[in-house]
């Protein structure tokens, strides 16, 4: 029994599955205010599905890359929910949650502003590389390079500026992550500490250099 959790990027979701079946799904939309959504929407999702939080066995959330103030919501709710039930916290790549969108190649990418992209590439599930931050040429050859003239997927928010350089390719572009694959993705994974995955350091500084997580 799995809740999945995304708030990395433009939408709050939740889904809790017992294994491949979804017992209960929300997701709304939103730059901000994950914060105030997240906990009554987990309630609410919990409640469609009839079950209390001690039946979880396990909790998955995005981390990254994407919103540094909505990844540290989603972390800081996903450790805290998972210490108080005792069960462990999982902690799925952002990328990997929208490449899960679709099946054959994908290249999830997400806008990183700045002229700038998150990018990873996946094929059938396998990832070709690791996430990166590039600059929208930079990212435009590697994904050539990768692709080699293949049917191709782009999902995400930063897929039409890749569009050019992929010809044909079949584009998505979702608000956030499916909570329903971070749930699936999650649970096909040993448990380890979960931390947010920054590709960029943050547009908003905290002051003396301080890092929350360490």
């Amino acid at each position: 029994m799995v809740l999945g959790l995304d708030t990395c990027l433009n939408a709050c979701s939740v889904a809790v599955l017992d294994g491949e079946t979804v017992l209960a799904y929300a997701s709304e939309a939103m730059a901000r205010g994950h914060q105030e959504r997240l906990a009554p929407m987990a309630k609410a999702v919990m409640a469609d599905a009839g079950l209390p939080f001690s039946k979880l066995q396990r909790i998955g959330a995005t981390v990254g890359p994407g919103s540094f103030t909505g990844l540290r919501v989603g972390v800081a709710f996903a450790k805290g929910l998972a210490s108080a039930l005792g069960v462990p916290a999982v902690g799925v790549g952002s990328l990997e949650a929208l490449a899960a969108e679709a099946q054959g190649l994908v290249a999830a990418v997400i806008d990183a502003r700045r002229d700038q992209l998150y990018l990873q590439v996946f094929d059938d599930g396998h990832a070709l590389m690791a996430p990166d931050v590039l600059p929208v040429g930079t990212a435009a050859a590697r994904l050539a390079e990768l692709a080699m003239g293949r049917a191709l997927t782009l999902v995400g928010s930063g897929a039409p500026l890749l569009a050019e350089a992929a010809p044909g390719a079949h584009i998505l572009t979702p608000e956030g992550c499916d909570a329903r694959a971070v749930a699936r993705l999650a649970a096909a994974r040993p448990p380890a500490p979960i931390r947010p995955l920054y590709l960029r350091a943050p547009d908003a500084k905290l002051p003396g250099g301080i890092d929350p997580w360490s």
